[in-house]
């Protein structure tokens, strides 16, 4: 039996910041947060054929994460990332590279067929290409499999469509307090608050969890039938860029682990204020950040 694989699917690129370029994107952030706690994690994606690829598997391989990124005749990803003083990222993201054509072939489709959790989001969607290669692995992965849609709205990169196409193939949504009221408007009821919102599109879209993460302002996670409330702790910040991944990491192994939501809501809260306290998005977890407790 073929360990089954807890997966990260989309963009791959680099966050040029100011201080230098790191390695960045969703996908590969959740898979290696998740892959901190023990879970046979991966990153799918696609590289192009030039040094910057080179230079990402270089980093993947130190960082020990697992990737399946099939090379592809366009520029491996870049994004110009500029912080405010808060240390808050605006990101000019790069068209029509490596990862807005990421091909759905043999290998990729094997990772679907292993896949206990996969995680995605609306940017790798951008493109026909990956649009059709993320619906053809969600697809393909087994019926308990947990999708989680981070739905990670980013410059114009999405649609009303793609939103809703993926929200009907997940049964987890990850959404931040700006998204919704994004969402709010673009599905047509502005005037709810944020708990009815969410108790809306939770049962609209007949999702197990949405966790909705306010910034400084606390995080929630609605089932249905309960919330779990938890404040964000005070922290000094470096820098904000893969905090919300490591939530979403955390918070899949936790539930992956049998960890009770509220549990599971806690850790994931905790890791993410750490990050937060670090460069980057990939700081490796001290033990005491990563106990579950019970």
């Amino acid at each position: 039996m073929e360990k089954k694989y807890v997966v990260g699917l989309g963009e791959a690129l680099w966050d040029v910041l100011p201080e230098g370029k790191k390695l960045g994107g969703a996908p590969a952030n959740f898979a290696f947060h998740a892959g901190q706690f023990g879970l046979n994690s991966i990153a799918v994606s696609a590289l192009g054929e030039d040094k910057l690829a080179e230079e990402t598997i270089q980093q993947l391989e130190e960082k020990n994460l697992q990737y399946c990124m099939p090379r592809v005749p366009y520029p491996t990803g870049t994004v110009q990332v500029t912080l405010d003083n808060e240390g808050i990222p605006t990101y000019d993201i790069k068209e029509n590279v490596a990862w807005d054509n990421i091909p759905f072939n043999d290998d990729v489709k094997a990772i679907a067929e292993n896949a206990r959790a996969v995680c995605w989001g609306s940017l790798a969607q951008r493109n026909v290409v990956s649009r059709e290669s993320i619906y053809k692995f969600l697809d393909a992965t087994p019926k308990d499999c947990m999708k989680i849609f981070d739905i990670n709205l980013r410059q114009n990169f999405y649609t009303k469509e793609v939103i809703c196409e993926s929200m009907k193939r997940c049964n987890i949504l990850k959404i931040n307090d700006e998204e919704l009221v994004l969402i709010g408007r673009m599905f047509g009821y502005p005037g709810l608050d944020i708990e009815n919102k969410c108790w809306l599109i939770l049962g609209k879209y007949d999702l197990d969890m949405l966790v909705l993460t306010c910034g400084t302002n606390g995080s929630y996670v609605f089932t249905p039938g309960s919330m779990s409330y938890q404040p964000t702790p005070k922290v000094e910040v470096a820098d904000t860029v893969g905090a919300g991944d490591s939530f979403t990491g955390t918070f899949c192994a936790s539930i992956l682990a049998g960890k009770s939501v509220t549990e599971a809501h806690k850790l994931a809260v905790s890791v993410s204020a750490y990050v937060c306290t670090q460069n980057g998005a990939m700081p490796i977890l001290p033990e005491e950040v990563k106990e579950m407790k019970d």
